[in-house]
């Protein structure tokens, strides 16, 4: 029985069919398939039943399938105990952000491949928040406020935010420079999201509307440049914009608060060792954005 076809079979059951285990595995569908009958046939006891939508597992796949799990999590700290101090192997998939992802986080990622030869370093870019657990992820990175969640958090760092419009924006129907005046104007955003401000140390909550959403801070920016309305982005994604007057800030006196970076976990007692070295490294790049980046969980 090999440990290749266990994790196989783990992947298959948790994502729930051959083609999206194989995206996870990185490896071909037939792959995948082969590493199932292999591992079905050394039981000789079927594991998986295919249908039409996937996989679902049988009785005995329902119980194996932990078994499986627990014996690839000990293969993987054992491998990460024999390994020279500070090496690491295996597969890492990391989920980050699209607005941020390629630019601020991709160098870090190339830097943990490029000193664990070893590593398999797998990123996903996109702006929706994943479902780490039910999408085979081992991480991710994210950037703004977090809900409540059972997931685990660890805060590397923090950027700032600005509330902006254009100048044929701020022509046509005024700059707000309250929070009361700010929920009447038309806005550009990710959803039906609660915006913050601050007034000193207290958070205010606001609930703008707006016609305009979009899952990509970068396409909000570019309709705040079209002058559809006011945006609240990063301020690492419009510093040109300010300094050319494309964009000018308001409700200067009410900024949003700053926006934390955390690196994002599935429950469990340890995070994998591949996962705090990554964590490291962030906090060594983005940790002096914040005094308490690395004082937190």
């Amino acid at each position: 029985m090999d440990i290749e076809e266990l994790r196989t079979f783990v992947e298959v059951a948790d994502a729930g069919g051959v083609t999206s285990a194989a995206r996870r595995l990185g490896v071909s569908k037939s792959i995948v398939s082969r590493r199932l009958a292999r591992l079905e046939q050394d039981l000789g006891i079927q594991l998986l039943a295919r249908t039409t939508r996937g996989a679902a597992l049988t009785e005995a796949g329902a119980i194996f399938r932990d078994h499986a799990a627990r014996v690839c999590a000990e293969i993987d700290i054992a491998r990460e105990t024999i390994l020279p101090a500070g090496a690491l192997r295996g597969r890492l998939r990391i989920a980050a952000p699209l607005s941020f992802g390629p630019t601020h986080f991709a160098p870090v990622l190339a830097a943990l491949a490029q000193r664990h030869p070893q590593l398999q370093v797998q990123a996903s870019y996109t702006d929706r928040f994943v479902d780490l657990i039910a999408e085979g992820f081992d991480c991710a990175i994210r950037v703004g406020h977090l809900t409540d969640s059972s997931l685990l958090a660890r805060r590397v760092g923090s950027t700032t935010a600005k509330y902006v419009a254009s100048p044929d924006y701020i022509r046509k129907h005024g700059a707000p420079k309250t929070p009361e005046e700010f929920v009447t104007h038309e806005v550009v955003m990710q959803g039906t999201e609660t915006w913050m401000a601050m007034d000193s140390d207290k958070v205010i909550s606001m609930k703008p509307q707006g016609r305009f959403k979009a899952d990509n801070a970068v396409a909000l920016v570019a309709a705040a440049l079209a002058g559809i309305g006011l945006a609240g982005v990063p301020e690492e994604l419009i510093s040109g914009h300010l300094a050319s007057g494309a964009l000018i800030p308001v409700m200067p006196d009410y900024p949003p608060p700053d926006l934390g970076i955390y690196v994002i976990r599935p429950p469990g007692q340890n995070p994998a060792r591949k996962i705090r070295v990554l964590t490291d490294m962030l906090i060594e790049c983005y940790g002096h954005f914040s005094l308490v980046a690395a004082s937190e969980r």
